[in-house]
């Protein structure tokens, strides 16, 4: 069996880098269903459009993701190696293949009855967070409020967006990000592919000049421009973090050609753990990316040498009963048997709440 549950409220605040803005979620939660009553949960997030109704969002999952779930083994659809062919490789109309793996990997350490994290083979049971903003379009009071807060709650590192048109912006931003942080903890930049590899390797060298040791660089160029990350990974003026938007066989090009000093990896289950394994193959380090709600938790655990998580303080946590701790910077996996997240009974009502607040607020201030 499974259920679908839609939600749709506004942020509290602006989310984007250099290339993309948001205001709103637009989420669709899957729910699995075993004999054994076990549920299986996973979020499938449109970032940029609003999901369709619930009618219409129950009729693609049933005509493109349903045939391939109903009485299967989770085991069987977790593991199973197949080769897709000819009109099979395609997306489905709505984005449900990571929320498909979520809830598949979360029934089947539940029918295992241990956290996903354990079944996987981690001996750890936390990881160092970096304070992400997802901050571009942030004011500065903003931006310095977020990062100022970071600070204080103890996170490990800090990530900020960079790629503006006018440099001096960037410049301006890690200014702001040393005054309410400090000097001590690591300070990452995320162009999101703004640069090519001459004006990347250009913008370090002023941020140096101005005091500013970038931890890492990520994504700095395009996603398929090999050359360029080998010319800026060769200068060793700071860490190369690529393959966000890279499928596994990017990734493993990326690997292969050794043009990233870390492999940047999101939420989709059995995905990352093949590229960890990958990346282990070829000695380089593995960086957990955003994934909803913090999933991704379990695979940082597993993964040998994963050194950071990535948090952005998004507010998604009234959709589940409970999110995962986080205490001194470090992110814990759940005890509980599965991913750990169970959706909150009263996530709908919550939703409704927040939009009602939010359009409360657009009136009050017509």
């Amino acid at each position: 069996m499974y259920k679908l549950t839609r939600f749709q409220y506004p942020r509290d605040r602006s989310v984007g880098d250099s290339q993309v803005l948001t205001t709103e979620i637009n989420v669709a939660a899957i729910e699995l269903i075993d004999a054994g009553g076990r549920i299986g949960l996973g979020f499938a997030q449109s970032l940029f459009s609003v999901l369709p109704d619930s009618a219409e969002i129950e009729r693609i999952f049933l005509e493109q993701a349903w045939p391939g779930l109903e009485g299967k083994l989770p085991s069987a659809l977790a593991l199973a190696v197949r080769r897709p062919r000819g009109g099979n490789v395609r997306r489905m109309t709505l984005p449900f293949e990571e929320a498909i793996q979520q809830a598949v990997w979360d029934l089947l350490a539940q029918q295992q009855g241990v956290p996903l994290w354990q079944m996987l083979g981690a001996e750890r049971q936390s990881v160092p967070a970096y304070a992400s903003g997802l901050d571009f379009h942030l004011s500065d009071h903003a931006f310095s409020e977020l990062f100022g807060n970071a600070a204080e709650q103890g996170y490990r590192g800090f990530k900020i967006k960079v790629g503006h048109p006018e440099l001096e912006r960037d410049l301006h931003r890690l200014n702001l990000l040393r005054q309410a942080v400090g000097p001590e903890r690591p300070v990452m930049i995320d162009p999101n592919e703004a640069w090519n590899a001459q004006q990347a390797i250009d913008a370090l060298a002023i941020f140096e000049r101005a005091g500013h040791r970038i931890f890492w660089v990520e994504d700095p160029v395009p996603r398929d421009d090999i050359d360029g990350l080998k010319m800026i990974r060769r200068l060793g003026v700071t860490r190369v973090n690529a393959g966000e938007y890279l499928d596994l066989s990017g990734k493993r090009r990326l690997l292969e050609q050794r043009a990233c000093d870390m492999l940047n990896v999101h939420a989709q289950v059995g995905d990352v753990m093949r590229a960890g394994w990958l990346a282990s193959e070829h000695n380089v380090e593995v960086t957990l990316g955003n994934s909803f709600l913090e999933i991704g938790v379990n695979m940082a655990l597993a993964l040998p040498g994963v050194r950071w998580l990535e948090y952005s303080f998004q507010n998604f946590d009234h959709l589940v009963e409970e999110t995962f701790p986080i205490r001194d910077g470090m992110i814990f996996g759940s005890d509980r048997p599965g991913h750990g997240l169970r959706l909150s009974a009263g996530a709908e009502q919550a939703c409704r709440a927040i939009a009602a607040a939010g359009a409360a607020t657009a009136v009050t201030a017509a």
